[in-house]
């Protein structure tokens, strides 16, 4: 390619993206990060009168920019703010005699431009109109190889001529208007070559009224909701020296990255925790609404009939009312109806709390609202594209307790050695790790372990346990048992209530030299209450009861934790066994009343089971005798009829049916005997009310 046409395109490419970055109209001021993961950007200008700023932002963050959006101008209004449509080179283009690949090279531009009148000038000027351009190889004297050219076509007044396209220093369109609109597509390129980028236009108005309305300096804000990655906590916790130490030094910082592309100079930062419904959705997507299709309606072919003369014309056909004659349509624009927006002016940050032991910093200024906590850094901040930054915004004296608490789930004999944390401040603190360290009698800072902090809001507390207290042994025994605490018969129903207990002996070694405050966790059970200790005002959690024990050093102590429920049970009293009737009629935890009926109910029960036992008896007489009626039976066919033997059997065998008489006479009795027995058991259960 030609240099001069090389440098001629250029220039158009740089020439076609005017505004390309919107930093010089629109200076970022504030930014605030939420834990969220979005992150609030606003910008700022001075302007006077009617005016049009630029803001560029990534294609990805689009569809939240026109989500969240918002123009705040504290004395003038707000027109339109448009952006280039997310595929505009298909619209640029459809107009054009030749679509974007013809701009890929000046090959392929003079292709699809044949037929235009055309100057090339190199050594020679050839005027005429475009033929095309063939590529074609050329060997080089010497065995120099060879080398690719491509040749012009002209056809000119005089005939066809060609030129060596790679020795033409200049090309030169003959129709300005085909000129104009090879720049208006190089420049729309320009402007859409970069993708991941779009700039959107804010029409601003100038005050309508006052003096000298249009003349004044006003400030224009524009700000939009984000993605934005998340910004994290880090704590560190020095503990003073000593078991018995009731306070601690505190520091927190706000961890975050600039991912935003760019630069953040002097801006007003601001980082906030809590938790708020963040969605996306992709405003920045043509959408259409599907629309049935119906067939257009085509006249079959029509044969005529022989005329049979003339009939009376039909009337004619009413005229359709001028109900689509006219349609007007009426857009809608944000304007200055809308009513000037001013953002909350920034509270003065307070003088910084005590620093304790660490070294003075200028913590950010903290604010609680109702769902979120909020820390203003007190001067701008700077922050490079692609950099991270510390930013302090807790530093002070915080009240903390060293305890040992035991957790069974987490180490089954040592406790944790802990601290019990209170936010005795104005605001919450976001959850985050926190990093313990320990000053000694002699003033040397030790680390000492690790934890993680929930979420703390004002007056509450938490327990951060950082590591294994080896020098503190804790065995636990279980068992259980139940007791019957209660009964009640009343309409043959026997209601009892026992109570089930479930006890836990905690053993505990305290530490030879130190003593210890034991906090012991003992798992919570629904339905199950606390007995033991008495008179305890545990602490609770969702699943556990927090106890307190201190122990001295080189000595032993001994909690049990006991907890009951209570358990109730119905019981047909007719259908108790004997035993089972008298356990409870034993039970001295019952009133003797019932306790004595209860007596009286096992004598009739047992008067049913023996008359059972007297039934069951004279059954199983009658099966004997069956069975010796079979056998004489038997022996009756094996014997001669005259014989002394056979007229043996033959009386045998009538005494065993006599007997059988009289054990069916005795069923009928004994089963007489057993439903009084049980008619009477059933009457005097059903008559009992203890």
């Amino acid at each position: 390619m030609p240099p001069t046409l090389r440098l001629a395109i250029a220039a158009l490419v740089l020439f076609g993206a005017p505004g390309a970055w919107a930093g010089g109209d629109l200076p970022l001021k504030r930014v605030m990060l939420s834990t969220g993961g979005v992150g609030y950007f606003e910008y700022e200008a001075k302007v006077v009168g009617d005016a049009v700023l630029s803001l560029e932002v990534r294609l990805d963050r689009v569809d939240d920019v026109l989500k969240s959006i918002v123009v705040y101008d504290d004395q003038g209004g707000i027109g339109t703010i448009s952006l280039a449509g997310k595929e505009p080179l298909r619209e640029v283009f459809r107009e054009m005699p030749f679509g974007p690949e013809a701009l890929e090279s000046p090959v392929a531009l003079l292709n699809a431009l044949r037929g235009a009148e055309i100057a090339a000038i190199g050594t020679r000027e050839v005027a005429g109109r475009i033929l095309g351009v063939t590529e074609e190889t050329v060997r080089l004297p010497g065995d120099g190889g060879t080398i690719q050219r491509h040749r012009l076509g002209i056809m000119t007044p005089e005939g066809l001529r060609q030129v060596i396209l790679e020795d033409v220093d200049t090309l030169r369109l003959a129709d300005a208007r085909l000129q104009g609109q090879v720049d208006t597509a190089l420049a729309a390129m320009a402007r859409h070559g970069e993708r991941d980028r779009r700039t959107l236009s804010i029409r601003t108005a100038q005050p309508r009224s006052g003096a000298n309305a249009g003349h004044r300096e006003r400030t224009v804000r524009v700000a939009y909701v984000v993605e934005a990655p998340l910004w994290k906590t880090a704590y560190r916790l020095t503990l003073a020296p000593g078991a018995d130490a009731r306070q601690g030094d505190l520091q927190g910082w706000a961890v975050l990255e600039n991912l935003s592309g760019e630069d953040w100079q002097d801006v007003d930062l601001t980082v906030v925790s809590g938790n708020p419904v963040t969605f996306r959705q992709e405003l920045y997507q043509a959408y259409y609404v599907n629309r049935p299709e119906v067939p257009v309606e085509v006249l079959g072919r029509v044969l005529p009939k022989v005329d049979d003369g003339t009939v009376p014309p039909p009337p004619p056909p009413a005229q359709a009312a001028d109900a689509f004659r006219q349609r007007s349509g009426r857009g809608l624009a944000l304007a200055e109806a809308l009513p000037a927006m001013r953002p909350a002016p920034m509270a003065e940050a307070p003088s910084p709390a005590p620093p304790g032991h660490f070294a003075e910093i200028a913590a950010a200024e903290s604010s609680e609202a109702t769902t979120q906590v909020t820390f203003h850094a007190p001067t701008p901040v700077t922050v490079a594209s692609g950099h991270s930054l510390l930013l302090p915004i807790v530093s002070r004296a915080v009240p903390a307790e060293r305890l040992a608490l035991y957790q069974p789930a987490t180490e089954p004999h040592h406790p944790l050695a802990t601290v019990r944390l209170r936010n005795d401040g104005s605001s919450g603190l976001p959850p985050g790790i926190l990093t313990l360290y320990e000053r000694g009698a002699d003033g040397v800072v030790s680390f000492v372990g690790d934890a993680r902090l929930a979420a703390l809001p004002v007056g509450e507390e938490r327990l951060l346990s950082f590591a294994v207290d080896q020098k503190v042994r804790i065995d636990r025994e279980d068992s259980s048992g139940q007791i019957l605490t209660r009964a009640r018969a009343e309409g043959g129903v026997l209601q009892v209530t026992t109570t089930e207990r479930s006890t836990t002996r905690y053993s505990i070694a305290g530490a030879a030299q130190e003593s210890r405050v034991v906090v012991i966790e003992h798992p919570r059970r629904a339905g199950w209450e606390l007995v033991e200790p008495k008179d305890a005002k545990p602490e609770l959690t969702s699943a556990a009861y927090r106890l307190r024990q201190e122990v001295g050093p080189a000595t032993a102590a001994t909690l049990d934790v006991v907890l009951e429920r209570p358990r109730a049970e119905r019981f047909e009293l007719v259908n108790l066994a004997a035993d089972q009737i008298l356990y409870y009629a034993k039970a001295q935890a019952l009133p003797a009343a019932l306790r004595t009926a209860l007596a009286r109910l096992a004598e009739l029960r047992a008067a049913v089971a023996d008359r059972q036992r007297a039934i069951e008896q004279v059954q199983r007489d009658q099966s004997e005798v069956g069975r010796d009626q079979q056998r004489l039976r038997d022996n009756l066919n094996a014997v001669p009829r005259d014989s002394d033997l056979y007229r043996r059997y033959l009386a045998k065998l009538g005494e065993q049916e006599d007997r059988l008489e009289r054990l069916n006479a005795d069923l009928a009795t004994a089963r007489a005997a057993a439903d009084a027995a049980r008619q009477a058991l059933i009457d005097y259960a059903r008559s009992l009310k203890a």
